[in-house]
């Protein structure tokens, strides 16, 4: 009969651990000869080096808008997988993944468990949470109605910074009136409220502004210095055709694309990538840039657009470049808005290409910042419901059929292959026999994922997500935090003035 002495054990295996603390030397070749090893110890040896300045002279926000853990892992492997020399996609980061400070940010809004992003991006600018559905107004605000907001709007990250004399820009491959964009500038009970003809007779009555009107008429001294995205529609009369044959949805008669140049010195306007290019940064003070009736391109269809479209990170190079201008410093707003919408379609591969565009877009920043002066950060306003899942083998295609360690093709009890990532619900959704993806190219682009819940459109998700950070004031970030804390953080790095305990 054998005897097991626990506390013996427990003991030998301590005075083994105290040991190895105290000589390294103990470790075999095997294992420190391992570039696993080498890698890790390289990297934690760095971090005891690093030190960071307290205050930023700029500031640059990226926001992945729907960008959560799942998206990060699944759009880390797709882009390691398009790239030559890499084992499997599994090893790559993408840019912002190895920016030394980190947290995990919570979502929720005041009266949503899974929160939408009027409310998210609201306290992400403000320092104060609030209700889905409205732009940079507190809670007390009734959704929709336009005198309960009268006295309860908040100041924001960018009426901050104008106010200190800094040049302000905010930049969005979605609608520039979309939710995420809108709160860094607006303040509406009422996200939907785009263009005057969104409006309510009620919202009229109580002089409330529609969105695409707040960003345009600012007084100078407030007023963006960039304005890059979609939605060219809620900024010209519902009789005027722009240069793709869209029409307007201004009731009003206000061309805002006329008031923008007439009001603002040394101002552009323009709508298509010639235009775009052909932009003087030196004698541009104030730029608007429309460049669809609606939302910009995925990433993965904008060769295809009629007039042309500039990338995520071709908008942000071009927003520094102006922004720089100002020695006093800026603060930019950039957000990827179209993860958020190919999820909703329960189309991983157009989400994916727009993850890897916004890390792009961060290495340009990255590179064309000083390190000393600049915070940078990225971070999500909430995930989705985004999974990755069974067994497949190291280097399997993250949009593949799973594969088994073995090399043999995974089957489910139905007698079906499956794919890696898929969705909790949305359009996607099998109702009663499920599809034979067999003979199925599930790479494709419009490949739409399968889903366990029937809806017309897949869902956010209540986990947390991430905040990635470097340069001055960075390491402020830390531990998990609501995501209100990132305007104090923005503000304590800028000292923009807006902090009160």
């Amino acid at each position: 009969m054998i005897v097991i002495n626990i506390k013996k054990i427990a003991a030998m295996a301590s005075c083994s651990l105290v040991t190895i603390a105290a000589n390294a030397a103990v470790l075999p070749s095997n294992q420190t000869d391992s570039q696993w090893y080498k890698d890790s110890a390289k990297l934690v040896s760095d971090k005891t080096q690093q030190t960071t300045a307290k205050k930023a002279k700029n500031v640059i926000l990226f926001v992945g808008d729907g960008m959560g853990v799942s998206t990060l892992t699944a759009a880390r492997i797709f882009e390691g997988q398009q790239q030559t020399g890499n084992q499997g996609g599994e090893e790559n980061f993408l840019s912002f993944e190895q920016f030394p400070k980190t947290a995990l940010v919570k979502t929720y809004n005041t009266n949503q468990q899974t929160p939408d992003s009027a409310g998210t991006m609201t306290a992400i600018v403000t320092g104060v949470k609030s209700k889905a559905g409205v732009l940079s107004v507190s809670d007390n605000s009734l959704r929709a109605n336009c005198l309960s907001s009268k006295g309860n709007e908040l100041i924001t990250l960018v009426d901050l910074a104008n106010a200190k004399g800094l040049s302000t820009g905010v930049v969005s491959t979605a609608r520039i009136t979309h939710a995420t964009p809108a709160a860094a500038y607006a303040t509406s009970p009422e996200r939907n409220w785009e263009a005057d003809s969104n409006l309510p007779a009620e919202a009229i009555a109580n002089e409330c502004k529609d969105i695409a009107y707040q960003l345009v008429m600012r007084d100078e001294a407030d007023a963006l210095s960039v304005a890059l995205g979609g939605g060219r529609r809620n900024f010209i009369p519902n009789d005027v055709t722009d240069g793709e044959n869209k029409s307007g949805r201004r009731t009003d008669g206000v061309d805002l694309t006329a008031a923008w140049t007439d009001n603002l010195s040394n101002s552009a306007y323009v709508w298509d990538k010639a235009g775009f290019d052909a932009i003087d940064v030196s004698t541009t003070d104030h730029l608007l840039g429309l460049f669809n009736s609606s939302h910009m391109e995925y990433e993965a269809d904008r060769a295809d657009d009629t007039a042309g479209e500039p990338s995520l990170t071709e908008m942000t190079s071009k927003s520094i470049e102006l922004l720089n201008k100002n020695e006093d410093g800026y603060l930019l707003i950039v957000e990827s808005g179209r993860i958020d919408h190919a999820h909703h379609s329960g189309n991983a591969y157009r989400a994916m290409m727009d993850t890897v565009e916004l890390s792009n877009a961060v290495k340009a920043a990255v590179e064309a910042t000083d390190p000393e002066e600049t915070l940078i950060m990225v971070t999500a306003d909430h995930s989705h419901v985004f999974t990755i899942a069974g067994y497949p083998k190291r280097g399997n295609p993250i949009l593949g059929l799973v594969h088994n360690v073995g090399g043999d093709l995974a089957i489910a009890q139905d007698g079906k292959p499956y794919t890696t990532v898929g969705y909790t619900n949305g359009p996607g959704a099998v109702v009663g026999m499920r599809d034979d993806l067999s003979s199925v190219d599930t790479k494709d682009k419009d490949f739409m994922q399968q889903s366990l819940v029937p809806m017309s459109s897949e869902t956010h998700a209540g986990e947390d997500i991430t905040l990635h950070a470097t340069g001055p004031g960075s390491d402020l970030i830390q531990g998990v935090i609501e995501q209100n804390v990132i305007f104090h953080i923005i503000n304590q790095a800028q000292t923009l003035g807006g902090t009160k305990y």
